[in-house]
């Protein structure tokens, strides 16, 4: 019986290997995965340090992913809907989690709905973000902001509470961080718009490569040698970077509809010719002179 060519078609479409180049992404990205469920193994064992730093690791992965995949070309859509379930539980699940392990267990069911409030909202952030990847109204500036807190930056912001407790700070009330938790929270479904740059080329000059090499070598030193003090001052001054990212998105708004009243307002009318006035000789309507 002869085979149905379409049937082996289908089959060679159904085994065709995968290019390596984008195996290379969805394997840092299933690092990072491994890296959050780790936090969470290590959050209800008590040891937070350590949880901590597995969920710094899993953003530092993050933030690699994405520019490996681009570097080789090895985007697919796969890999995006695999890192979109990384951030969700590397950014909501596990930093809740940590939350409520900490100290917002004290608050019982109280410090509960805090901790899964900030993981829904991971949820969600994320969901927005890829169903407005293709909005076709969004004008060209806005591909330079968020809208509202990246998931990334959230789950490191709303750890602050943990950070400066590692400091040797005295631990805020549970009401507190329960708080700040939910803060962050709504930070991150908000639209406030966050200033990404991810379109802002940076480009090195050839003289300035190794200062900038020494540079990042000497951050990462301190990020390993002082990770509590780096990452606190990090959280603190990005929260209060995002008035910034609002006011420089405002004022490209408004940039931008002054530009386009411009350009659809009808030119001025142009002034009619100057024309003498005339005079009516023919009828006199003056009496006639007496004589």
């Amino acid at each position: 019986m002869p085979s149905d060519p379409n049937s082996s078609e289908l089959r060679r479409r159904r085994f065709r290997p995968i290019p390596v180049r984008m195996l290379v992404p969805n394997m840092i990205t299933l690092l990072a995965i491994c890296a959050g469920l780790t936090a969470i193994r290590l959050s209800t064992e008590g040891r937070m340090e350590l949880a901590v730093a597995a969920i710094v690791f899993a953003a530092i992965l993050d933030g690699i992913d994405g520019r490996v995949a681009r570097m080789i070309k090895g985007q697919s859509k796969f890999g995006a809907e695999l890192d979109s379930l990384a951030d969700f539980v590397n950014f909501g699940v596990a930093p809740g989690l940590i939350l409520y392990f900490w100290q917002l267990h004290e608050l019982n069911n109280g410090g509960w709905i805090a901790a899964m409030v900030f993981a829904i909202s991971g949820g969600l952030r994320l969901a927005r973000f890829n169903a407005s990847i293709d909005d076709p109204n969004k004008p060209a500036f806005a591909a330079n902001y968020f809208t509202g807190v990246p998931a990334p930056a959230g789950a490191i912001t709303v750890l602050l509470p943990i950070y400066l407790a590692f400091l040797g700070v005295p631990a805020p009330p549970a009401t507190l961080t329960a708080f700040y938790t939910l803060l962050i929270a709504f930070l991150m479904v908000s639209r406030l718009p966050v200033f990404s740059g991810k379109t802002v080329k940076m480009r090195v000059p050839p003289e300035m490569v190794l200062p900038v090499f020494v540079a990042v070598v000497f951050f990462v030193a301190l990020l390993i040698g002082y990770p509590w003090h780096i990452l606190s001052a990090g959280s603190v001054l990005y929260l209060i970077s995002l008035p910034w990212g609002w006011k420089s998105y405002r004022d490209e708004e408004r940039s931008l509809a002054a530009k386009m009243q411009d350009t659809s307002a009808p030119p001025p009318a142009a002034a009619a010719p100057y024309t003498a006035p005339v005079t009516d000789t023919d009828h006199d309507d003056r009496p006639a002179h007496l004589h």
